[in-house]
């Protein structure tokens, strides 16, 4: 089963994003597990589905480690892995650290979630490969 981590510190983002996705779930799309912090997400990363994952999605502002130590430390791990950045603070400077980073997206609160499921299709997509 392919596999999305989203990675926020409001447990309220869990349900919002079943909520959006419950299409693609219910169709076996993919997956969605969810961590409340870096910390929990990298222990998913180290978990036997790490391998599965094929997006991972995070806050940028979280207490503990950021998001962007975050994407960092993602990035030594799985170099090819899609990493989208969602912040309430889309400031240039934050965005540029992101993409130098290595993210792949850079995604503003409220999030638009038509945009990320056109973003989310393409990622999945390619991780089914041809059919």
């Amino acid at each position: 089963m392919l596999r999305v981590l989203v990675v926020d510190d409001e447990p309220d983002v869990e349900t919002l994003f079943r909520q959006q996705f419950r299409r693609e779930l219910r169709d076996g799309l993919c997956s969605l597990d969810f961590a409340l912090s870096a910390a929990a997400a990298l222990e998913k990363m180290d978990d036997a589905m790490a391998g599965e994952i094929i997006l991972l999605v995070t806050d940028i502002n979280m207490p503990g480690i950021s998001g962007l130590e975050l994407l960092s430390l993602v990035k030594a791990l799985k170099p090819d892995l899609p990493v989208f950045m969602i912040s309430a603070y889309g400031d240039g400077e934050t965005m540029a650290q992101a993409a130098a980073r290595g993210a792949s997206k850079f995604l503003t609160k409220p999030v638009d979630f038509p945009a990320l499921k056109r973003e989310f299709s393409a990622v999945v997509s390619e991780a089914r490969g041809p059919v």
